[in-house]
């Protein structure tokens, strides 16, 4: 048999991997010995994994995270105040499965978005579409998408994705058109998908924060209902401070 056409087709049919296996199977001479169930199963583990990784790398790079986050590399030490037993089992990713939310509160600088972004690499490995959003860039993409006639077709991507990440969440309160345009996202979301809040501040402020009372009650009725919630506990210096790659002064 030719092997030149055969390797041709496996790339023609996008078959790289096995191609890339079937290759090197032919140099090395060790392959003769193994039977042809064993060599075959070989090229179809490569095919798998190289399409698993292409699609590992395709739901990080659109999930835009802010940093490169990996629950591994999570300081879950008792002098953080991070539950580290729910912080572990978030990362199981099951709460994206049953469509329910996760808040993280914190002050400035404690580590909320490496942790928002720990778990949503953590999603992304479990399989789940991600988007990750700063709130003050979301609500500009929602006008700029309202005044150029593509509101509806970002409301349904934002729809469609399994996990949503909203960062910085009501740093600056809300106008009531603002407050609508949040609580329609919420809506199509709620008990269809997930949405993870990051914020410094604290939940019983929320509701000050959204103009209208009524919206207000909306709102949170569809957020935090159904919603985990992880606040960092401890008073600590500043992640940004203490990674700083500058050095510092003890004047």
């Amino acid at each position: 048999m030719l092997i030149q056409p055969l390797l041709d087709k496996l790339a023609e049919l996008r078959l790289n991997a096995m191609r890339d296996g079937l290759e090197e199977q032919l140099q090395n001479p060790q392959y003769a010995e193994l039977p042809f169930e064993q060599r075959f199963g070989l090229l179809v583990d490569l095919e798998y994994a190289r399409r698993e990784n292409n699609r590992m790398g395709r739901r990080l790079k659109a999930a835009h995270f802010h940093q490169k986050a990996l629950i591994e590399d999570l300081d879950l030490s008792a002098t953080r105040g991070l539950p580290r037993a729910q912080v572990l089992e978030l990362a199981q990713s099951d709460w994206v499965r049953r469509h329910l939310n996760v808040i993280v509160v914190g002050p400035t600088g404690a580590g909320k978005t490496y942790l928002a972004c720990a778990l949503g690499n953590a999603a992304c490995r479990a399989d789940a579409s991600v988007r990750y959003e700063r709130t003050s860039r979301l609500l500009h993409a929602l006008d700029l998408a309202r005044a150029d006639g593509s509101y509806t077709k970002l409301l349904d991507g934002i729809a469609r994705t399994q996990l949503l990440i909203v960062d910085d969440w009501l740093r600056d309160p809300l106008s009531p058109p603002q407050t609508r345009d949040v609580l329609e996202i919420l809506d199509d979301r709620y008990q269809r998908c997930s949405t993870l809040i990051a914020t410094q501040i604290p939940i019983r402020s929320w509701h000050e924060r959204l103009s209208d009372p009524t919206l207000a009650d909306a709102l949170l009725d569809r957020l935090v209902h159904n919603a985990y919630r992880i606040e960092f506990t401890a008073q600590l210096d500043s992640q940004r401070k203490l990674r700083s790659a500058l050095p510092r002064s003890d004047s």
